[in-house]
């Protein structure tokens, strides 16, 4: 591996590049493409998301041409022929194509990014949230005792209420999770905590000005903060009334909140479901395990 390279994460909504130097983060950049959401609507992937695709491909060659570029989620779920298309056309332009990533492979990635250097025997849910899948890796004493694959995510959710990316939703927080507990069904696993990975979930947490406390269950830098669950309960239900477009005007990326209510919905409900008193916000993905990967 050379000294400098670069990472680029295609979700179902958001595509995040990442480029090292001796392994130090020097361009840091989250572009929302909502390739999912257009796949629905035109059954192809969009040639305008490609499009953005392309020119943040651009801007990560600006640093090193050792990039290496994932597929997550909605390129799971595209044809050979359509796939073969589009990284033909990735090796003619920039001489690089998409690696696909299994949804369990996404998972234990993000995961171990989680809980591989941190000094904790206790029970952990690592909740690795998507724009069209949620995986759910459950960890005691660093070893995993159980999983569970979800084929929906924040895109599905927020086409069935688009109410929710309205300033002021139209919608109450039960109808929505009556629906995300049908698509959940049973949980027969518990955990004391839940950690909240695969989308920087601290983004809406700070934009949104919800108070954290110091996580006291272990040290980490990328876990820092915890939230007990009555805490939480609390700024989830009123964030329906609470005016998004505010938040919005805190951010750097606006439309990156169509799918923040949605998410704490699903975060919320999995958090009860299992029982966790604490929730630890991350911005940990799967690109914190792929990196040790391409190290080795």
């Amino acid at each position: 591996m050379n000294k400098k390279y670069g990472i680029i994460e295609i979700g179902s909504n958001n595509t995040k590049t990442h480029i090292y130097e001796n392994n130090t983060v020097i361009y840091d950049k989250t572009t929302t493409i909502e390739f999912k959401k257009n796949y629905k609507n035109n059954g192809s992937v969009s040639n305008d998301d490609l499009e953005k695709l392309y020119n943040e491909i651009s801007k990560a060659l600006e640093f090193t041409e050792n990039i290496h570029i994932y597929g997550c989620s909605i390129f799971r779920n595209i044809s050979n022929t359509e796939l073969e298309k589009i990284n033909g056309i990735l090796k003619d332009k920039f001489n690089l194509t998409i690696e696909v990533v299994s949804q369990e492979d996404e998972a234990i990635l993000t995961a171990k990014g989680c809980y591989q250097n941190i000094n904790y025997d206790g029970s952990l849910c690592i909740f690795i949230g998507g724009g069209g899948s949620i995986e759910l890796i459950f960890v005691k004493n660093k070893e995993i005792v159980g999983r569970k694959f979800y084929n929906f995510g924040v895109v599905d959710i927020t086409s069935k209420f688009p109410e929710l990316k309205e300033d002021i939703a139209k919608i109450t927080f039960d109808e929505v999770t009556d629906y995300v507990n049908s698509l959940i069904g049973d949980l027969e696993y518990k955990s004391f905590a839940i950690v909240l990975s695969g989308g920087d979930h601290l983004y809406w947490f700070n934009n949104a000005l919800y108070e954290m406390d110091e996580n006291t269950l272990y040290t980490s830098d990328r876990q820092k903060y915890m939230i007990k669950t009555e805490k939480i309960d609390i700024y989830d239900h009123d964030m329906m009334n609470t005016s998004l477009d505010s938040i919005r005007d805190r951010s750097d990326n606006p439309t990156w909140f169509d799918g923040s209510r949605a998410m704490r919905i699903i975060a919320n409900l999995i958090t009860h479901k299992i029982g966790a008193s604490v929730v630890i916000p991350t911005n940990i993905n799967m690109e914190d395990g792929l990196r040790n990967r391409l190290i080795k």
